[in-house]
């Protein structure tokens, strides 16, 4: 029964959770973290840890791809953002962070950075550009991934697919199985159903907030549906802008429900439920599969490594958007950038999880007497306070 509460005089709001108000419960059992799987598959592709990145150019060169994809995880490029409009991508997102870095204000809402990179997103897309990124990172031998919006869905993806790519994600900060309104050059709205079926490459869709709209996306095809929009405290501003907000620990349970409903429905299709936003620890990381995620989507936890192209400063991707930008710049303050590997897997010397968070994810798994991650969806949870 859900738990609802009275706001006022015939109105009520459900009462929900964030990742911090839950906590695990062990069982009698335990076992040996050597003895514990993170590997998980979606469609023909398997991974060793539950861990993709966030589709922003804070984090996602093709070098980072690569990087994250022999750790064992899926790196995901932002097929609008800048590595598709400019041939210097680097130098662009070094000139983001100078501005960032000498704003009198501070980097948090830094509305000069935020101008900049709408200016620099304001460039044509360059198919030839994403072409060449996907290439390199598919000659490295790991799984490519690109992210386009919803808008752009159709007019992107043919390009994409010629240029190889492995999956497909379709990301904006809300999305429904039906694009129904018309965009401005009158063209037809996007069907996820229709346009997923006539792909011959497994699509993730996303976000969503609720069990109805992540089952409607699970009706349309999708492999896999992203829970969130990469929210994150002191970076993401659509509480603020929209008035949208996600519990991430009853958005990720109600995506998991959704998900056994569909697989009863369809007799033994099952979607992977990707978690996106207030993912910052080992802890959180555990909490997030615990609730039903398959896999996460990290953004701050991964900006602190030395291979992230921000340089240890991290912005969402609907940080650009060219009216209503949705996202601060923030520096993640570390003494010394650890590897990308390091944050993964260790070894940590920092005591608060921000270090090996794959290796705290197994640990907790050991602890609580769990083998694999489908398993450790089933783990006892309590509510604190």
């Amino acid at each position: 029964m859900r738990d609802l509460v009275e706001i006022g005089m015939g109105r009520t709001a459900r009462r929900t959770y964030e990742l911090d108000d839950i906590n695990i419960v062990p069982s009698r059992r335990t076992r040996s973290s050597k003895d514990v799987s993170t590997a998980w598959q979606l469609d023909a592709y398997r991974f060793e840890i539950p861990v993709l990145s966030h589709p922003t150019d804070a984090l996602t060169s093709v070098e980072f791809a690569i990087e994250l994809g022999r750790n064992g995880g899926l790196g995901v490029l932002n097929g609008e953002g800048l590595i598709g409009r400019h041939a210097d991508v680097e130098a662009q997102v070094a000139r983001v962070i100078e501005v960032a870095a000498s704003d009198p204000d501070g980097p948090f809402g830094s509305t000069a950075a935020i101008r900049l990179l709408q200016q620099l997103h304001a460039a044509p897309l360059d198919p030839e550009l994403l072409g060449a990124a996907v290439t390199r990172i598919r000659e490295a031998g790991v799984t490519t991934a690109v992210r386009v919006s919803p808008q752009n869905a159709a007019a992107l993806t043919p390009a994409l697919v010629a240029a190889g790519i492995d999956l497909l994600v379709i990301q904006g900060t809300i999305i429904s199985a039906e694009r129904v309104s018309q965009d401005n050059d009158g063209g037809e709205p996007l069907n996820l159903k229709t346009f997923i079926s006539e792909l011959d490459i497994p699509v993730v869709a996303g976000g969503v907030l609720d069990h109805r709209t992540a089952l409607h996306l699970m009706r349309t095809g999708a492999a896999g549906v992203i829970v969130g929009y990469g929210s994150t405290a002191g970076v993401t501003t659509s509480d603020q802008v929209l008035g949208i907000s996600v519990p991430m620990a009853t958005a990720i349970a109600d995506a998991a429900a959704a998900r056994r409903e569909y697989l009863d429905e369809t007799g033994g299709r099952y979607v992977h439920v990707l978690a996106d936003g207030d993912i910052h620890t080992s802890g959180d990381l555990a909490k997030a599969i615990a609730c039903g995620a398959d896999a996460v989507m990290l953004g701050t936890p991964l900006a602190a490594a030395a291979e992230s192209l921000g340089g240890g400063w991290y912005w969402p991707s609907a940080a650009a958007h060219p009216s209503l930008p949705r996202g601060a710049l923030l520096q993640v303050e570390v003494e010394e950038r650890p590897s990308l590997e390091q944050v993964l897997s260790g070894p940590s010397d920092d005591p608060f999880g921000s270090l090996n968070l794959v290796g705290g994810l197994r640990r907790a798994m050991a602890k609580a007497g769990y083998c694999d991650l489908k398993e450790f969806q089933k783990v006892g949870l309590s509510v604190a306070g």
